[in-house]
């Protein structure tokens, strides 16, 4: 078993008997080192003493007299929501259940109420779980795109992503020093950013670059990286719903009997829901549409009976500027199963 995301925190977990991921002290200490919790030279000893108790007991109760005596208002807000984010963890059987609680909380109330780094560090953590036995680089590098947003490119019908900040960080320092900075800055581009595109045959060469996020990835229909992307899919949907499905890429949808569709992102959701109701995309909008998959239920019992073994057709697509930033919480939530979601672990 080969070594990759190191930092994602997974190893500060603990594993029960059925797979779910259990929070441990030293996982809430993890985030109580971080420079968002951390006192600074300028922290005050209200401030210093509850950190120092947090560290020593990070599942001790804390209250608002506690709070207040922290001086600064900044550091008293940012503990106060790692206080709500720990309450959450440790309310749920696992770190599973409370990745799915959260967005159903969401749906309830109308807003979600956790920060997007907290939501995408929690997914990167049950991801690596799910494939903690993956050797295959290329199947890691599409599953960052449950946590890593990502830049598109498409040229001569290629689909291609590179991660987003890796971008950023080279046009912001594109290899020309200082000058290059300036240049950056007044959005004058000096270069193209040259990104090694994983294929297959070099997959391996992702292990011990893995947390650098520096390959790119192809996701046109009929690469590797597409197919990769259905099966990481597949696991999603098993591990997390205890469900077995099959899905694979298309290169349309042909189908007068559509029943059911999924959007993986923003984006996708609205041009699914644009071809369900029979209207033809605009060009620039048929470009923004970057994958298209078929998922199929394994036993039908599974799934909502009005719509049994109809197929789920489920897309992902990039935004004007080209950003894609995959919701793979849509997939759990707009399936059409034929149980709640109680059965997460």
């Amino acid at each position: 078993m080969r070594a990759f995301w190191i930092h994602s925190g997974l190893s500060l977990l603990d594993v029960d008997a059925a797979g779910g991921l259990q929070v441990t002290d030293d996982f809430l200490r993890a985030y109580l080192r971080r420079p968002e919790l951390a006192p600074v030279d300028e922290s005050g000893p209200g401030e210093r003493t509850l950190h120092t108790r947090l560290l020593a007991s990070p599942s001790a109760a804390v209250g608002e007299t506690d709070l207040a005596r922290v001086e600064d208002a900044d550091a008293r807000d940012n503990l106060r929501v790692f206080l709500q984010w720990r309450a959450r963890l440790l309310a749920a059987p696992s770190l599973q259940a409370a990745y799915v609680g959260i967005f159903a909380d969401a749906r309830r109330a109308g807003r979600i109420d956790v920060p997007p780094i907290l939501v995408d560090q929690i997914a990167q953590i049950i991801v690596h779980h799910m494939l903690v036995d993956c050797e295959d680089g290329l199947t890691l590098r599409v599953a960052e795109l449950w946590f890593r947003p990502q830049r598109v490119s498409i040229e001569d019908s290629r689909v291609v992503l590179a991660d987003a900040e890796t971008l950023d960080s080279h046009q912001s320092d594109p290899g020309l020093g200082n000058l290059g900075r300036l240049l950056a800055q007044a959005q004058v581009r000096p270069r193209g950013v040259d990104i090694d595109v994983l294929e297959t045959v070099d997959a391996q060469r992702y292990f011990g670059r893995d947390e650098a996020h520096d390959f790119a990835v192809e996701l046109t229909v009929g690469r590797a990286g597409a197919q990769a992307l259905c099966d990481v899919l597949r696991r999603w949907v098993g591990h997390l719903l205890g469900v077995g499905v099959r899905v694979r890429p298309l290169a349309s949808i042909d189908d007068s009997r559509w029943r059911w569709h999924v959007g993986l992102d923003a984006q996708a959701t609205q041009l699914l829901d644009a071809l369900y109701r029979g209207e033809a995309l605009e060009p620039a909008q048929q470009r923004r549409l970057l994958l298209l998959m078929r998922l199929d239920f394994d036993d039908l019992r599974e799934q909502a009976a009005d719509v049994a073994g109809k197929p789920v057709y489920l897309a992902l697509a990039m935004d004007e500027d080209g950003g894609l930033t995959m919701k793979p919480q849509n997939l759990l939530f707009n399936l059409p199963l034929a149980r709640p979601l109680e059965s997460v672990q």
